[in-house]
């Protein structure tokens, strides 16, 4: 994993190096920065815009009480876009809107899902017994507790 890491932190700068100087040459200089801070601004409005639409989603599932895995996966998907987008060159460019694309992130998730177990439950335990003694009264003493004695206000004084 350590190597996969070095070699794309590696290889990608070198591509987005080559690029720019085939792009820059191609249209200058001026043209050529301006495609990179118009595609993250563009990249940023689309991440903006599906990303709410999914938080919609999100949220309508988990009130459902059924778990959003795809659209959680969805999710992450569009951050790493969103980074992508961000990261100045035109690969990581191409790569942040492809992962923009409902068909590709569907096409990776169902290469994901079969890799990785979303497991979701809740447990519950219970046993027979006195039940909780740590319960507190509504004015703030210890319940069944003989020893404390609330005072109010007016009944307590610093000796």
């Amino acid at each position: 994993m350590g190597r996969l890491l070095f070699g794309i932190f590696l290889i990608v700068p070198l591509i987005e190096i080559g690029i720019f100087v085939l792009v820059g040459r191609a249209v200058g200089l001026w043209l050529t920065l301006g495609g990179v801070v118009a595609t993250a601004l563009v990249g940023s409005f689309i991440i903006r815009w599906q990303g709410l639409s999914l938080l919609g989603e999100i949220r309508q599932l988990a009130a459902a009480g059924s778990l959003p895995a795809r659209q959680i996966a969805d999710g992450v998907m569009l951050a790493i876009a969103g980074a992508l987008l961000l990261t100045p060159g035109y690969f990581t460019d191409v790569i942040g809107f492809l992962a923009l694309v409902p068909a590709v992130r569907t096409l990776v998730y169902q290469r994901l899902k079969s890799r990785i177990g979303v497991v979701a439950g809740f447990q519950s335990t219970t046993r027979p017994g006195p039940g909780f003694k740590g319960a507190r009264k509504p004015h703030g003493g210890e319940a069944g507790n003989p020893d404390i004695v609330d005072l109010g206000e007016d009944n307590w004084r610093d000796k």
